[in-house]
């Protein structure tokens, strides 16, 4: 007899096709990591050591990906851990984007811009973890499901993200007040905060894990090659 799933188990296993999983890393990369973010570490002025802070996670992460490239079905299950290290990655990079504008075009100095920065990158991806687990257990997924908009919610993840750009906006204002730069920090910052929530698909890769057993009574051919799904089985697929 198989266990009942409870509400918010069924609610956070709500999961993508394989191929929306490929898609996503095609759009994600391309835009987020590839042309905003690690193009402008490329970009002049050019500095090797922005370059090599950003190579080797680049080269890892790009390495993996192709796993889900070539064979998205097979690999379904880890997918969610490579989602959730690739949200950390993108921010890291976006982090030394921002970084970048701010010793080598705006000429700040010293070592307190960095260690400000990049305690804020970390609150940042704290937050968006531990309110992932908090709207969770508090079934906020479920509402959100049901169409039920939930007050509590937005107010914290709206704080994360707010506290983040004035953070970063304030770096830029210390030393320089150039709009223009001001503006480029704010977009940097902005997308920062997506990719950090991408984060919390590590939480859901290890909440998969934890629940298999429902998620194959969700899902009965989660995980499997493609070849050994049955064609047509389910929307899911």
């Amino acid at each position: 007899m198989k266990k009942e799933i409870d509400y918010i188990t069924a609610s956070y296993l709500r999961l993508q096709t394989p191929k929306e999983n490929r898609s996503n890393i095609i759009v994600f990369f391309l835009i987020f990591l590839d042309f905003i973010a690690f193009f402008l570490i490329l970009a002049e002025p050019f500095d090797k050591t922005f370059l090599m802070a950003a190579l080797l996670p680049m080269i890892f992460i790009h390495i993996w990906a192709c796993l889900y490239i070539i064979a998205p079905y097979k690999y379904e299950r880890s997918y969610y851990l490579f989602f959730g290290v690739y949200g950390v990655i993108n921010s890291y990079v976006l982090f030394l984007s921002i970084q970048k504008i701010l010793y080598l075009i705006i000429g700040v100095e010293g070592y307190m811009p960095f260690i400000i920065g990049l305690f804020s990158l970390i609150a940042l991806l704290l937050i968006m973890n531990l309110i992932n687990i908090k709207v969770l257990y508090r079934g906020t997924y479920a509402k959100l499901q049901r169409m039920e908009y939930n007050k509590t919610t937005t107010p914290y993840l709206t704080a994360a993200g707010i506290g983040y750009v004035l953070s970063q906006l304030f770096l830029t204002l210390v030393y320089d007040n150039s709009i223009k730069m001001l503006f480029y920090i704010f977009l940097l910052s902005f997308f920062s905060i997506l990719t950090a929530f991408f984060s919390v698909f590590i939480h859901k890769y290890f909440y998969i894990r934890k629940n298999y057993e429902a998620v194959k009574t969700i899902y009965p051919e989660f995980g499997l090659p493609k070849k050994m799904r049955k064609e047509n089985s389910s929307n899911y697929f």
